[in-house]
Parts: structure tokens; sequence; C-alpha cells
């Protein structure tokens, strides 16, 4: 298993734009077309962190402060003896979360 990827949403994307870019070295490459603004930073051509703009439907729930949030956190497993075992984790330590099945490449 390996970290996949991060999303961020922040009023202001700008500061950690600059930070991510500037000083740890991504790169800003392409995003699909998901209909939120921000950009889609990539560590060695891989896209590692999204950062959602505080105005997208990502941003915050009705009523909701916008602040800085991570959003989720994805994570890539090889085949589904990985994944159960993930689950199976997770259970055992109870944590709050949601999952969902991506298929990827």
């Amino acid at each position: 298993m390996k970290l996949d990827h991060v999303t961020i949403v922040a009023p202001d994307c700008e500061p950690i734009h600059h930070f991510l870019v500037d000083i740890a070295g991504m790169k800003v490459g392409p995003s699909p077309p998901f209909g939120v603004g921000g950009y889609w930073l990539y560590v060695d051509g891989v896209p590692a962190v999204h950062l959602i703009e505080n105005g997208s439907v990502l941003a915050s729930p009705p009523g909701g402060r916008a602040a800085t949030r991570i959003d989720h956190l994805a994570l890539r497993v090889q085949g589904e003896a990985e994944w159960q075992a993930l689950l199976a984790r997770l259970r055992t330590r109870n944590p709050v979360f949601r999952s969902r099945r991506s298929a990827r490449p």
C-alpha cells in the first residue's frame, strides 16, 4: 500500500501552492475537468496533492466555516486481499472513516 494523493481545501490556495512548488519542489500539472478551481501538484510526474479553492463545492459544508482542511487522503492498494487487510486494520482501531473504491490503472 502507498499514499496515492491528498486533497487540501483552502480559502486561499496561493500560499500553500507557493510553499509546495517553490520550497518543496512539486510541479503544477494537469488536472481532470472536475469543475473545481485550484491546482494539482505533482511529485516525480505523479499527482500527489490536490489543492482545491474555497469557492468550490468541496470547500465547506453549508453554514460551515471556510478553513483549510484535508478533504481526503487516498491510498493505493494492490488487489482485493490488500484492500480487505486495510479495512480490517481500520475496523480494529475503529476510527471514523468512509471508504470509496476507485479503479485506477
